[in-house]
């Protein structure tokens, strides 16, 4: 009797910890998570909150509410709309050029298993590993050392430079998973290798390209670092613009901008996601 009880109080104390370490786990780990979200939503939060000011300096919590900024950004700021009209030319055209170059390259690397492969490869994914402020210090010596000055084009090749490697990244994990069997039918059916490109291969891996396109050309748009050592005095970028705004006198601009990012972002990210599902092939 004395040991079936004892048999039966251990079974009990064993269960109670067993479910004690489990429960304790999750709480832990449950507690660890939501201080990371409010951790990264946070200053988000308050960008977005002090966009909102009645004042006519940053501050937070703001005295008043009020959209007078938004509004001057739009009827107020030529030079914020400029900045915004070439980010988007910069973005776009080096987006473009990325993608001619990402899948191209991908498309003669992605099966090949030879480590020469392997190794150029490694080279066009190089950039994101590097610190964004050495590439951009990098490629300005290069430009002096090849004697070219700055100029739109400088700040061109620079941004496709950071952002051909995600679309070699999302197209090479597209390509990865294309049944060979698809290619394989196609050429026995007598189709030409670009015949077989742009009605097999090209529509199955255009989800990868596009996700691919949409983090290279957001990430464009908000670079600062490449921009910084490779615009001339003529090609100021938005990320540039709003530096300057910000470090001589803290206008509430700025935040009305960051703002106006931040929506357009998450609206663009939804689409995206919706159309393409951007966060299947960025795994």
């Amino acid at each position: 009797m004395v040991d079936i009880t004892s048999t039966q109080s251990r079974v009990a104390t064993g269960s109670w910890v067993s479910c004690f370490e489990r429960h304790s786990f999750v709480w832990v780990f449950g507690i660890l998570a939501v201080f990371s979200l409010v951790l990264l939503l946070a200053p988000t939060v308050v960008v977005i909150v002090a966009s909102f000011t009645s004042s006519y300096s940053l501050r937070f919590p703001p005295p008043g509410y009020s959209t007078r900024w938004y509004e001057a950004l739009w009827t107020q700021s030529p030079e914020i709309l400029n900045a915004i009209v070439l980010s988007l030319k910069v973005a776009s055209i080096s987006t473009g050029i990325s993608i001619v170059l990402a899948v191209a390259a991908t498309l003669a690397l992605a099966r090949r298993r030879e480590q020469w492969a392997r190794a150029v490869e490694a080279m066009f994914l190089s950039p994101l590993m590097l610190p964004t402020l050495a590439l951009g210090l990098a490629l300005l010596m290069l430009f002096n050392l090849a004697g070219f000055g700055l100029s739109f084009w400088t700040l061109i090749i620079g941004h496709v430079a950071i952002t051909a490697p995600y679309i070699v990244r999302t197209t090479s994990a597209s390509l990865v998973q294309l049944d060979k069997s698809l290619l394989e039918s196609a050429r026995s059916l007598g189709a030409s290798s670009g015949f077989t490109f742009r009605t097999v291969t090209l529509p199955l891996i255009l989800p990868g390209i596009a996700a691919g396109a949409f983090i290279a050309f957001m990430y464009s748009f908000d670079n600062v670092a490449v921009s910084l050592f490779l615009s001339d005095a003529r090609s100021e970028v938005l990320p540039i613009r709003m530096w300057h705004i910000i470090e001589s006198n803290l206008d509430v601009r700025a935040a009305a901008v960051s703002g106006v990012l931040i929506g357009a972002t998450v609206v663009l990210m939804l689409v995206m996601e919706r159309l393409i599902g951007v966060s299947r092939h960025i795994r």
